[in-house]
């Protein structure tokens, strides 16, 4: 696998990111060790998680993705040959405190994520959304002490808008302290204009690395749903259908599927090689809960789509 640097830094990271997410829920702690073993193996380097997964199923879940990570860590002594991201914002408790960009809540957070990491240094730490209650100075001014304390190496952002991604960067170069190096968005085929309208622009500009999530748009474009058929009886599926049944989305997984065809590969593998041809695009996150998952998605480094099958795949899908 090939690597990427992520954005104006000097950190390397492998063309996909794999995502921890389902750890501990979808994918136990078993199922969890050998797809990391796996995408260690074929060249992966880079894995996301955050703090609160996956405390939206259960509040005992909070924490159980990087808890798994730090496990394996320990178990297979890899700290230095992987890249860990992870995120802080979302509510860890029933207080007020807990949750959210302040002061107060980040240093909370970073110690907690260190522990179940078991690591001393986190390389990637980013504001899982953004915070309309705490100003952004104190965000940065906290991110840059935890910098320089050794304890994160880089700082990104996720679910951030284009006027907070352009007010904290402008923040950070008055201040002089450390700004985000990589921005964590919404955007797959079938999911565009949130990224494209702005964001990508303001990326493209301050050489900020781009993290898709939801790269697959949470398997529909993997192929597991066709038009017509019944809805599986899952609350998941059901949101899936719900946001993406209409006839671009489904006109645009079409085209997917018959370039896959083509290239004797995976509906998975084609549309995060589209995503891989942007070249704003430092590394789609793709999760898996088998190995057979993960490679089908591994398949999009070796696929290399033509002009035309780009342009027709923009097209469809604009």
């Amino acid at each position: 696998m090939e690597y990427r640097k992520l954005g104006r830094t000097g950190l390397k990271v492998s063309q996909l990111c794999l995502g921890t997410m389902q750890w501990g829920y979808t994918a136990d702690e078993q199922a969890a060790f050998a797809v990391m073993d796996a995408f260690v193996e074929q060249g992966g380097n880079f894995m996301d998680t955050a703090d609160f997964y996956a405390r939206w199923i259960d509040e005992k879940l909070g924490g159980i993705s990087e808890t798994i990570i730090g496990r394996w860590l320990k178990a297979r002594g890899r700290r230095e040959q992987v890249v860990i991201a992870t995120k802080v914002y979302q509510p860890m408790g029933p207080g007020p405190n807990e949750r959210g960009l302040s002061r107060q809540h980040i240093i909370q957070g970073v110690e907690a994520s260190l522990r179940r990491l078991q690591t001393d240094y986190i390389d990637l730490y980013q504001a899982h959304a953004f915070d309309d209650e705490t100003p952004i100075d104190e965000t940065l001014r906290v991110f840059d002490d935890l910098q320089r304390a050794g304890k994160v190496r880089y700082v990104g952002a996720a679910n951030y808008p284009a006027w907070r991604l352009i007010e904290a960067l402008w923040k950070a170069d008055v201040g002089q302290i450390t700004r985000y190096d990589s921005l964590q968005p919404h955007y797959n085929l079938v999911h565009r204009a949130e990224f494209e309208s702005e964001l990508k622009t303001i990326c493209e500009r301050y050489q900020i690395g781009v993290i898709p999530y939801s790269s697959l748009a949470g398997g529909f474009l993997s192929g597991k749903y066709r038009r017509g058929d019944q809805v599986p009886s899952s609350q998941r599926a059901e949101s899936i259908l719900r946001r993406y049944d209409n006839d671009r989305a489904w006109k645009t997984l079409e085209t997917v599927q018959c370039i896959a065809h083509t290239h004797e590969t995976t509906s998975s593998a084609v549309a995060l090689a589209w995503l891989l041809a942007q070249p704003v695009i430092t590394a789609p996150i793709t999760g898996a809960n088998s190995v057979e998952q993960l490679h089908s998605s591994l398949a999009a480094t070796q696929v290399k789509l033509t002009q035309q099958e780009l342009s027709d795949l923009s097209e469809v899908s604009a």
